[in-house]
């Protein structure tokens, strides 16, 4: 068994769980700003009120695999995006602070200052994070010894930046189909629906713009697909689940609808590490100055003994994770002691 190999498809499952979990919760933030009154963004906070910290939890873990396994990695990107992902932090706690403060007082100025700080650290954390996937797909300059030597404008490229609307889009329709299966029925659940036709189309126009830009600009991100057949299985599987969207909302299926939401956030992040295997961060001046997961990796015995840890804990948060989505599995209703 190849435990590089193994902690490349360890490391993207943390990112699919993260991007499935958390990403319902920032596209809740980032249509936050659509709510008509204090009551409706009540709802809103509350439909993540007791999840949002443990969807976050697959970040930080991904974190600290990707700095147990691959620490030149993980030192090559922090370098290299410091200054994004200083700002992805700060979204981040204030996400935090926002949902947590914004009920202590009841002055309208207080909470419609939380509220915009909520709905826009949420949009700036989507955007990022895609940006860093965007340029993870077309590679940043390196050198010899895998050091960044760009700059900040080299990560800003339009080719990030449109994969990283690309994620806004793809969370806030995800979030809305989350918000449709929480909110009791009535005015808001019927306008909620309505978002969901319109987070998707979004969505779809940006998915065809950026697909179309990657076959045409970045011929290196479908240069593994030539070696790996089977990779058309994971395209198709992705391509029935955006087009099970609208299907399953017009027959009154959020369930459904959801559940295909996930499989293609899955599949999207399968196909990045598709597109980006076997390195874990590409030069775009030299391929031989790549980080791949061979030249990137800790000692085999330090990638043996994690994986024995991750063998015991994986199954661990995974079962406490749908413990707690068990639990809060209800509709929302709003009591004195919710957000």
């Amino acid at each position: 068994m190849d435990l590089h190999v193994v902690w490349f498809i360890l490391l993207g499952a943390l990112l699919a769980g993260y991007a499935v979990l958390d990403g319902f919760d920032l596209g809740v933030g980032i249509l936050h700003g659509l709510a008509r009154d204090d009551h409706e963004r009540r709802v809103f906070i509350n439909s993540i009120g007791p999840i949002w910290d443990g969807n976050e939890v697959w970040l930080v873990t991904f974190g600290g695999a990707l700095f147990a396994a691959f620490p030149e990695a993980y030192a090559t990107i922090f370098s290299a995006f410091y200054t994004a992902f200083m700002v992805v932090l700060t979204a981040l706690i204030f996400r935090a602070a926002s949902i947590e403060f914004r009920s202590k007082l009841a002055s309208p100025r207080w909470r419609r200052a939380w509220d915009a700080g909520f709905s826009v650290s949420s949009m700036v954390a989507s955007l990022l994070f895609g940006v860093a996937v965007g340029n993870g797909i077309v590679g940043i300059p390196l050198n010899a010894r895998g050091i960044f030597t760009g700059s900040l404008l080299d990560e800003l490229k339009p080719y990030p930046l449109l994969v990283g609307l690309f994620t806004v889009a793809m969370f806030a329709m995800h979030g809305a189909l989350y918000l449709y299966l929480k909110i009791p029925t009535g005015e808001l659940h019927d306008r909620v629906g309505r978002w969901i036709w319109h987070c998707w189309g979004i969505f779809l126009v940006i998915y065809l713009l950026t697909t179309i830009y990657t076959l045409v600009a970045v011929p290196s991100a479908v240069h593994n697909f030539a070696h790996a057949p089977w990779a058309a299985i994971v395209v198709l599987i992705e391509v029935l689940a955006i087009a099970n969207i609208p299907r399953a909302v017009f027959h009154n299926q959020p369930g459904r609808a959801f559940a295909s939401s996930c499989v293609t956030i899955i599949a999207i992040v399968a196909l990045f590490s598709i597109a980006l295997w076997p390195n874990l961060v590409t030069a775009s001046n030299n391929p031989d100055f790549s980080l791949s997961i061979y030249r990137a990796a800790s000692s085999p015995k330090t990638l043996g003994i994690m994986f024995i840890i991750a063998c015991i804990g994986m199954p661990m948060v995974c079962t406490y994770t749908a413990i707690v989505y068990w639990t809060f599995r209800r509709r929302v209703v709003i009591g004195p002691q919710s957000y």
